[in-house]
């Protein structure tokens, strides 16, 4: 029997506090909640609909979403990618797929929606403490790109992995090896950003932003005030009106120009 302390409880109960659970089989939302009540769940709303589930997100502001894959009235897919690219409160909190329909195409669409775990039907008490205990108490690095965003994807259903890292190109995460792996994906995001800007104007500036900010914190962090200075020169362009593709394209090179050589030897490719 999977069990979990009192301390790690404690500690999931904001990501609790309010929970929407979007399914069109209205007994299998119902069994849902009752299994998150051993977990300390605070309020739960239920909707059977994604535009109806989309106003919920809206109204309530959950903490934790739980969604169907596919039913009536709702793709669960489009529902995620709706609320990741959305000006919602709620557009970051951790969401859980949960289906019967477990196959590969899937789980990758779980993840490439931008979903934070996968569950599958039927599924334990267990089962769905290790999804909400994952997304409470390990979080993972947001990506706000154009063609995608959402947590890292790297680390994708990890509440199941206990084993080494899933590929090469997992990123360490502490010390500066892992700052300079977060360095290069913000350099490669905002290059891509720009690139993409004229197929989603509104997502590519999000983007470039987030990036931005990321990557002047950083520059702060280590000093490096080359960085800064091409940094200030984006933001001052982001500030001022409505940025283009054609105005940020000097601020935006300037910047991806202090990336490491072989990153900008690909980025130039």
């Amino acid at each position: 029997m999977f069990t979990i302390d009192a301390k790690s409880l404690a500690r999931m109960a904001p990501t609790l506090k309010r929970v929407l659970i979007v399914d069109p089989n209205g007994t299998a939302a119902k069994l849902l909640a009752e299994s998150l009540k051993g977990l300390g769940v605070g309020e739960v709303v239920h909707r059977a609909e994604g535009r109806a589930a989309l106003d919920a997100c809206r109204e309530f502001e959950p903490t934790l979403i739980f969604t169907e894959y596919k039913g009536p009235h709702l793709d669960g897919e489009a529902f995620a990618k709706a609320v990741r690219r959305s000006n919602l409160m709620c557009r970051k909190v951790p969401i859980i797929m949960v289906t019967a329909e477990a196959t590969a195409a899937s789980i990758l669409g779980a993840r490439d929606s931008g979903v934070h775990e996968f569950l599958r039907k039927p599924f334990t008490s267990g089962d769905l403490t290790k999804r909400v205990e994952v997304v409470s108490l390990k979080p993972r690095n947001w990506i706000e790109a154009v063609g995608y965003v959402g947590p890292d994807r790297r680390r994708f259903n990890s509440g199941e992995y206990s084993g080494p890292k899933k590929r090469k190109a997992d990123a360490p995460t502490k010390g500066p090896a892992a700052d300079a792996a977060a360095k290069d994906q913000a350099m490669r995001i905002l290059a891509s950003a720009h690139k993409q800007f004229d197929t989603d104007p509104m997502q590519a500036l999000r983007a470039i932003r987030e990036q931005a900010s990321t990557l002047k914190a950083m520059a702060m962090k280590t000093s490096d005030t080359s960085l800064v200075i091409a940094i200030s020169g984006l933001e001052r362009v982001l500030a001022g009106g409505q940025p283009t593709k054609a105005t940020l394209a000097e601020p935006v090179r300037a910047v991806v120009a202090l990336a490491a050589p072989e990153t900008r030897a690909e980025l130039a490719a």
